[in-house]
């Protein structure tokens, strides 16, 4: 599907799928605007005259996309300090690739992050049962939160991000963060869109209190790896308000 990401600091401030690339920008750059200026921007899709003349309109420090239809690049040329990247090359990933990070007097190396679980290998640890819907907001929100730095929270809802919390020590303040974000940036319309919201977190909870914190600002799905020697407080938490929990059983800590 059309699909765009919005990326700041090397954390994704905003992250959508849509109707085609530029209701799926709109979607993304409402997560969290006043991250998104100075941010990178990346497209799934060719960048059309309308969708240049919207991200004309924000500073942006690096743009790429597969393809630059008639009429886009002259209106993203117009400020000079704009990055664009032409991408041409979509290799697939080789498993056998090692993540290797430097440290001092040496090298720390690991297996890569590989694809999300799929959902067959997944576990609904609650009395109440995701509907439809609610799965793909949660695949879509385990999608993201993997890309995010720990500790992380995603917040999804109709194929978007609509509140992210990252690289918090607590993961409850990563929960509490994501849900500010979400007002901060949608004022009224906040309370709406964290109704029936989906919540993915990386790692798994180690109090009740995160999740109870996403259920009261409405959420009613929950994503997690699971885990913790207090899932069964987390799950009865999540079935005290009538909230869908689904077990993943592998983390994605990113450091």
């Amino acid at each position: 599907m059309p699909a765009c990401t919005i990326v700041k600091h090397n954390n994704p401030c905003g992250v959508a799928i849509g109707e085609d690339a530029l209701d799926a920008y709109r979607k993304a750059l409402a997560c969290d605007p006043m991250s998104a200026f100075g941010a990178v921007i990346a497209f799934n899709r060719a960048i059309g005259a309308d969708l240049a003349e919207a991200l004309h309109q924000n500073f942006v420090e690096v743009l790429i996309a597969p393809e630059y239809e008639d009429g886009a690049l002259e209106v993203l040329q117009q400020k000079e300090s704009i990055r664009i990247l032409h991408n041409e090359e979509r290799r697939a990933p080789d498993p056998g690739e090692r993540d290797v990070k430097g440290v001092m007097g040496g090298l720390l190396i690991q297996d890569r992050d590989g694809d999300p679980e799929p959902r067959e290998l997944m576990e609904v640890v609650t009395t109440a049962q995701p509907d439809e819907d609610q799965w793909t907001d949660l695949l879509f929100a385990w999608t993201v939160v993997r890309h995010v730095r720990s500790n992380a929270i995603v917040i999804a809802k109709g194929g978007a991000t609509v509140g992210i919390g990252a690289g918090q020590m607590s993961r409850v303040d990563s929960v509490r963060l994501a849900v500010e974000k979400c007002r901060d940036a949608r004022g009224e319309d906040a309370e709406a869109l964290l109704a029936d919201s989906a919540v993915a977190s990386d790692a798994f909870f180690p109090f009740a209190d995160g999740p109870q914190a996403a259920i009261d600002a409405g959420a009613t799905s929950v994503i997690q790896p699971g885990g913790s020697k207090r899932d069964a407080e987390v799950i009865e938490a999540c079935d005290g308000g009538g909230v869908s929990m689904v077990f993943t059983k592998h983390r994605h800590f990113r450091h």
